[in-house]
């Protein structure tokens, strides 16, 4: 490597995000709203009065670390696949998905939304394998710790935190560039408030708590990009058709064409840069998948026959969200260049994922930017949420109860998994600064993720799935990888910028980077299992936390337990173990040959889908190299208005439907409790532990 060595920014940067960020009198939204948001009290005030309804007048309380960190694995797959949706909905959906269409056209919406699609879909077989291999864990982790040790356990925990943090990270920064853009309000305000509303729900309502606030969050979430879908297709002056669309395209790849792209047009798949965007992104989201408790932590949470049904659902949902609201506003923030109301954005502004601001702003002025700000918060704060508590939950059981305290108490683990809440609620906080400081934007974090991450993917699938899967193949590929990657991210970088490194986003470094770290690390970790092959039994992690084999092994040591003690084991299960796996339903969702079953389901469908999206589909597309005229981009567009209304289905209605039993009782047991106090309150039934 020659030459100087520096790490630095956009030059339209050169310091800190702060100055892609609007002067003051550009500013849409008053400062008050920025903080009003960024704040989200009043959310907090209502996921925790939801919280406090679902303790009353159901049979699940918070008040155990069970329920606190997986929802006692009973929720059903409407609520999980909503979650799963809430959850992979970042201020990068929203914000990058959008940025990528503003700068390789059509085909930046659909390489981001099936680049990142794919990953929940197969994540659907792991989910199957790890409650037929693992049905009682707290976290992947603990699955790697039993099988491997504490070596692997170490290494792979870093790769795990290590995700969280930039996922946090991303989230962080993508909300707080777009609520100061909006409002002007201090980003680093904005940097610390966002993540304190959110951490006091998530301590007082656990796991249940995140996926109500996740199905709020979808909720409005579908309402608000189908407003925005309406207002620039149908209602709006300065656009209000495909039609118009499609004249202010044309002209816009006339002034400007993208480079890369056939005959510079917005209007084509044929975009090379977009789908060398499309390869980094379905790498770098493989990392934040397979290695993010948030996903675990949802397969975790639901009930063992409904797994792969949630997981399918979920990543089918997500599609529509990037895909149709970067089709939207992405490609608006391109049409509107030159209008008066439209905010001229430079490289670093696209960087820090203001396209869809801008456009928000210029078509629908202050309730636009209010809407775009309402949509930011409730994307930021669910996934906020979901990383809250999916570190609480490694913290608390990979850290503390592993290392420091192997015997601690319910009230022990419940209230480190509190104050682990808390204690990461502030590291984000830390975190975004830190980035916001050295001028590294979101859009530049979002594509470097898989250059740190990718090498331990295929070893922690491997772990979970295979029993033939080498420990020191897995361990050293992802460790190989890790260096590889790097280092072909810095040479790369160096030499296509006469000895620089830089944090700039550019494509060939991040591709060299991904390709290297993945590659590496799946390559290795595969064939060293099939040289050196491992004959593990997973009735090992099996046995992991099961309560039968708990009172099995305490009859073994201590055979004459009295009766109080033995009452008193009884009650500690009843309050710490699933109600599902209680009851002749659950005990027939854990039922091998079913599970096994799923596992073959979630393979062939996942992978049937993993080829319609990535090869069938788009690939013949890129090399027809048509230029879409008015008649192809309204396909594109009422194909993505059609997919967003049955994804709000599947996801918002369809949870509510089979909820509907215990919505009847909360509703009649607030009934009761108004017409005599007190009469509505749940009482489980004698000797039985009520599911709901």
């Amino acid at each position: 490597m020659s030459g100087l060595l520096s790490l630095r920014s956009s030059p339209e940067a050169p310091q800190s995000l702060a100055l892609s960020i609007p002067r003051m009198s550009e500013h849409v939204l008053p400062q008050g709203a920025g903080y009003g948001v960024g704040i989200g009290l009043f959310f907090s005030v209502f996921m925790i009065g939801l919280t406090a309804i679902q303790s009353r007048y159901t049979a699940f309380s918070p008040k155990n670390s069970e329920e606190f960190s997986s929802a006692s694995r009973s929720v059903k797959p409407g609520l999980i696949a909503s979650g799963i949706v809430s959850a992979w909905t970042w201020a990068a959906t929203l914000l990058q998905s959008s940025a990528v269409a503003y700068k390789f056209g059509i085909s930046g919406p659909y390489w981001y939304g099936a680049g990142a699609t794919v990953q929940v879909l197969l994540f659907a077989m792991l989910a199957a394998k790890l409650k037929l291999n693992a049905p009682y864990a707290h976290t992947w982790l603990e699955i790697v710790g039993a099988r491997w040790g504490a070596a692997a356990h170490g290494i792979f925990m870093f790769f795990g935190l290590a995700t969280n943090i930039i996922v946090s990270s991303m989230l962080i920064l993508g909300g707080s560039a777009t609520v100061t853009a909006l409002t002007g309000m201090s980003t680093i305000a904005a940097c610390f408030l966002i993540p304190l509303g959110v951490a006091i729900y998530v301590v007082v309502g656990g796991m249940r708590s995140t996926l109500l606030c996740d199905y709020t969050h979808t909720t409005v979430l579908f309402a608000i990009i189908l407003v925005f879908v309406f207002t620039v297709y149908a209602t709006s002056d300065k656009i209000g058709s495909p039609t118009r669309m499609h004249e202010l395209l044309d002209a816009a790849s006339a002034a400007t064409p993208v480079d890369g792209n056939a005959h510079g047009s917005y209007l084509t798949m044929r975009s090379k840069n977009g789908l060398i965007f499309g390869v980094i992104n379905i790498i770098g989201n493989f990392a934040t998948v397979f290695q993010d408790q948030a996903y675990w932590q949802r397969a975790i949470a639901s009930r063992p026959g409904s797994t792969v049904k949630a997981y399918l659902l979920g990543g089918l949902a997500w599609f529509a969200i990037p895909f149709t609201f970067a089709t939207t506003l992405g490609l608006a923030a391109v049409a509107l260049r030159g209008d008066p109301d439209m905010q001229v954005l430079t490289p670093a502004d696209v960087s820090a994922g203001l396209p869809a601001s801008a456009a928000a702003s210029a078509l629908l002025g202050q309730s636009g930017a209010a809407a775009l700000l309402i949509l930011l918060f409730l994307a930021v704060t669910s996934a906020t949420s979901a990383e809250l508590i999916a570190v609480s939950s490694v913290l608390t059981y990979d850290v503390y109860k592993r290392y420091i305290n192997p015997h601690a108490s319910e009230d022990q683990i419940l209230r480190m998994g509190h104050y682990m809440v808390a204690f990461f609620g502030i590291v984000m906080g830390v975190a975004g600064t830190i980035f916001f400081y050295i001028g590294v934007s979101m859009g530049w974090l979002y594509t470097f993720m898989g250059v740190i991450l990718g090498s331990a993917v295929a070893p922690i699938a491997l772990c979970i799935t295979w029993r033939k899967a080498n420990k020191w193949g897995c361990i050293g590929g992802a460790v190989a990888g890790f260096c590889v990657g790097v280092i072909a991210w810095l040479v790369t970088t160096s030499s296509l910028n006469d000895g620089e490194i830089n944090v700039v986003v550019c494509d060939y470094e991040m591709l060299a980077g991904n390709l290297a770290s993945i590659g590496v690390g799946a390559i290795i970790a595969t064939v060293s299992s099939l040289i050196w092959p491992d004959d593990f039994d997973f009735d090992i992690t099996r046995a992991i936390n099961n309560p039968a084999r708990r009172r099995h092994h305490e009859e073994k040591v201590n055979p004459s337990l009295d009766d109080e003690v033995e009452k008193k084991r009884e009650n500690m299960d009843a309050h710490s173990v699933s109600p599902s796996f209680t009851d002749s339903e659950g005990t027939d969702d854990l039922d091998p040959v079913k599970l096994q079953s799923a596992f073959r389901f979630a393979s062939y469908s996942s992978l049937a889908l993993l080829l319609v999206l990535i090869i069938i589909v788009p690939l013949p597309l890129f090399f027809a190299q048509t230029i879409y005229g008015v008649g192809g981009l309204t396909a594109w567009v009422v194909i993505g208005i059609i997919w967003t209304f049955l994804s709000a289905i599947s996801v918002v209605i369809y949870p509510l439907w089979e909820s509907r039993e215990a919505l009847s009782q909360i509703l009649s047991g607030i009934v009761k409790d108004v017409f005599t106090k007190g009469s509505g309150k749940y009482v489980p039934p004698s000797g039985h532990i009520s599911s709901a």
